[in-house]
């Protein structure tokens, strides 16, 4: 099945990087030298998706800007020769009209984010992507529309029992294959003790439309928020629930260690960063031991 849409949210607060994030998005801070939300753009576009939906709040413009023009600094690399660099600042855009955006007015939660897109969904399963779940590789939301039939399908990952309390957890079922996992139950943020399991929910989902009118309808959950997860699984039953257990190294980027692991991960992928990189990392590691 094709989808061709794809949702961003980013209107949420970005507290846990303060002072950094008072005025610029979270979803802009760099990874290496490129914005974390520049990434997850990155790789729906490689899955096939040509329109991308961001949904911002107030002071969020930075992302907008981003992903447009900006005639002075094109002009001026021009006028200086740097075609490369021009190429490079340029990457991000696409086709005029591929990108939306719809304001989140509160900071009710991912559920209620998603919901403020819906008129510019329509009657279609819709891609949702969480740039601060930045995954190396680039591949799981293609991965995961080539494995979609219908219903609603999640991205898993196995987590410490410790961590359960910070996601949205699972009951799975029968094993469809390698990848793929029969959900029959899902919670957001249980204790460690009434989880049902460590296979957390990750930042990538695809969705089908109905799950929109739930949260038409949906009260307010965990944290006082309003949550996807909530939605998703009041349609177990109705329609299928899959998890999709990718493969390629995820980052949380939502969280300052995640971040500087990002970084470091990334770095040294660089060729022109790589060996100064290693070297300068194994000094500080014996140093400090």
């Amino acid at each position: 099945m094709k989808i061709k849409k794809a949702i961003f949210p980013v209107g949420g607060l970005g507290t846990r990087f303060l002072p950094a994030t008072k005025s610029m998005p979270k979803e802009m801070l760099p990874i290496v030298d490129k914005p974390l939300i520049q990434y997850a753009v990155e790789e729906a576009a490689n899955a096939g998706i040509d329109q991308f939906i961001f949904v911002t709040s107030r002071g969020k413009s930075a992302i907008e800007n981003h992903f447009d023009h900006s005639f002075e600094l094109e002009n001026n690399l021009l006028s200086k020769g740097k075609r490369q660099t021009l190429k490079t600042a340029q990457e991000m855009l696409k086709i005029p009209g591929s990108f939306a955006y719809v304001r989140q007015q509160e900071p009710a939660g991912l559920g209620h984010a998603v919901w403020c897109a819906r008129h510019l969904i329509g009657d279609e399963p819709v891609a949702i992507m969480l740039a601060d779940d930045l995954i190396y590789g680039g591949n799981t939301i293609k991965e995961m529309i080539a494995n979609y039939n219908s219903g609603n399908m999640l991205a898993v990952m196995d987590v410490d029992k410790k961590d359960v309390s910070s996601y949205g957890v699972i009951s799975p079922g029968n094993l469809i294959d390698n990848n793929i996992t029969e959900i029959l139950g899902l919670v957001e943020k249980p204790s460690t003790e009434n989880a049902p399991s460590n296979m957390a929910v990750v930042g990538r989902y695809i969705i089908e439309p109905a799950v929109f009118d739930v949260l038409e309808q949906q009260n307010r959950g965990a944290s006082n928020e309003i949550q996807l997860t909530d939605a998703i699984a009041s349609r177990i039953g109705s329609s299928n629930c899959m998890g999709y257990k990718f493969s390629e190294e995820r980052f949380d980027c939502g969280s300052k260690l995640g971040f500087i692991q990002a970084n470091i991960r990334f770095s040294i992928e660089r060729p022109e960063m790589k060996q100064n990189l290693k070297s300068w990392l194994e000094r500080e590691i014996v140093s400090k031991n």
